[in-house]
C-alpha cells in the first residue's frame, strides 16, 4: 500500500495489513482497552504510517448508535440476529438501538421521527417491507442502510444479507430422499418472501433431480409460527394417502408439525420425519431433537454491521449482495420411510 494512498486507505486496508479483524482496528481507533498491547501498537503504527484520519462524512456530536428495525420481535429467530449484531456493533464500540415496527405505517413513521431525533450512524433493516417513500427518506437523510433477509430483490440500491435458501431447501429434501421417502409434504412460509419461494423451489428441485412427480396436494402455505406448521401438518397428515415426512421451512412451523403428530398419535420419526429451517437453540432439546437446516443468523446479524461499517466509512463495496451457506444439521427426528 503505497504512501501516496494515504487518502484512500480504509480501516479495512488496515486491518487486512495487520492481520486482524475490523472490529479490531475500531477499538483501537475508538481507544478502547480491550486489544493487546502488541495488537494496538502494530494497528497505531500502521494507522501512523499510511496517514489514515477519521474521515469526515459524519457530522461532529453524532451519537455513535445503529439502529436494527425488525417486523417483529417475538421470534427466537430475531434474537439470534440480535445477538449477531450486538457482537461486532459493541466491539467496535457503537450502540445498538432496537425497534419493532409491526407491519403498521404509523409505527414505521414513528421510527423515522425517532431516527432523526438521535442521529443514528447506520440502519440495519430485518424487513423490507418499508414504505418506498420510507426509503427515500433514508436516501435523503444520507443514512447508510443495510437489509437482512429481504423479502425481495431491493429496487433501492441496498446492500443485502441473506442466506442460500434454495441450496437449504433443496439439501432437506435430498436427505429424505436418501432415507427412502417419496411422498414428502412442504409447508412453505409467505409467498410475498424471496426466502420462501427459494425454500420451496430448493424442494422441487429436489424431487425433480430424483425422478420424483412433484404432487401439489402435498404442498401447504404457511408463515412461520408454530399455529401454522400445526394446521398445516394436520392437514397433510390426514390425507387420505398422507405423506411419510415433511419439509417445514421453519423450525417453529416444524415444532407445530410435531403437535399435529401427536395429536394423531404419530410416532416421529417411525411415523413421520421432520425436517425443519433455522437451527434455533431450542430444536436441539425439542422430543426427538429436530433435523433441520441451519440458517446462519447470528453470523448475518454479523456481516451486516461490518458491511454497515463500511458503508459509514465510505467504502465501496465489491458486492451488494452476500449470502451466507447454509448447513444440514441431522437429528433425530429423521428416519428410513417406513415399509
Amino acid at each position: 500500500m503505497a504512501a501516496q494512498d494515504a487518502g484512500r486507505v480504509t480501516i479495512a486496508d488496515i486491518a487486512r495489513e495487520a492481520g486482524v479483524s475490523l472490529p479490531t482496528v475500531s477499538r483501537v481507533l475508538n481507544g478502547r482497552a480491550d486489544v493487546s498491547p502488541s495488537t494496538r501498537r502494530r494497528v497505531e503504527d500502521l494507522l501512523a504510517h499510511h496517514g489514515y484520519r477519521r474521515r469526515a462524512a459524519q457530522p461532529a456530536g453524532r451519537a455513535e448508535l445503529i439502529d436494527l428495525v425488525f417486523n417483529d420481535l417475538d421470534s427466537p429467530w430475531a434474537v439470534e440476529i440480535l445477538r449477531g449484531v450486538e457482537d461486532v456493533a459493541h466491539a467496535a464500540g457503537l450502540g445498538t438501538v432496537v425497534s419493532a415496527v409491526h407491519h403498521r405505517s404509523t409505527s414505521a413513521q414513528q421510527w423515522l421521527v425517532n431516527l432523526r431525533a438521535r442521529a443514528s450512524d447506520g440502519v440495519i433493516l430485518v424487513t423490507s417491507d418499508l414504505a418506498p417513500e420510507l426509503h427515500a427518506e433514508l436516501r435523503r437523510l444520507g443514512v447508510p442502510t443495510v437489509i437482512i433477509d429481504p423479502a425481495g430483490v431491493p429496487t433501492f440500491g441496498i446492500p443485502t444479507i441473506g442466506a442460500m435458501n434454495w441450496a437449504g431447501g433443496r439439501s432437506a429434501v435430498e436427505h429424505l430422499l436418501s432415507l427412502g421417502h417419496r411422498r414428502i409434504g412442504v409447508i412453505t412460509g409467505p409467498a410475498t418472501l424471496l426466502c420462501s419461494r427459494a425454500r420451496l423451489d430448493g424442494y422441487r428441485a429436489a424431487l425433480e433431480s430424483a425422478g420424483v412427480e412433484i404432487d401439489d396436494r402435498l404442498v401447504r402455505r404457511g408463515d412461520f409460527s408454530h399455529e401454522a406448521g400445526f394446521t398445516a401438518g394436520t392437514e397433510l397428515i390426514t390425507l387420505p394417502d398422507p405423506p411419510t415426512a415433511i419439509f417445514a421451512s421453519s423450525d417453529q412451523m416444524a415444532l407445530g408439525v410435531y403437535e399435529a403428530a401427536r395429536q394423531h398419535d404419530l410416532r416421529i420419526p417411525d411415523d413421520l420425519s421432520v425436517v425443519g429451517f433455522d437451527d434455533l437453540p431450542q430444536v436441539q432439546w425439542s422430543p426427538p431433537p429436530l433435523t433441520t437446516v441451519r440458517q446462519p443468523l447470528d453470523e448475518m446479524g454479523q456481516v451486516a454491521v461490518r458491511t454497515l461499517l463500511r458503508l459509514i466509512q465510505g467504502e465501496t463495496l465489491e458486492s451488494p449482495h452476500i449470502e451466507l451457506a447454509t448447513q444440514l444439521v441431522v437429528r433425530s427426528s429423521t428416519g428410513a420411510a417406513r415399509g
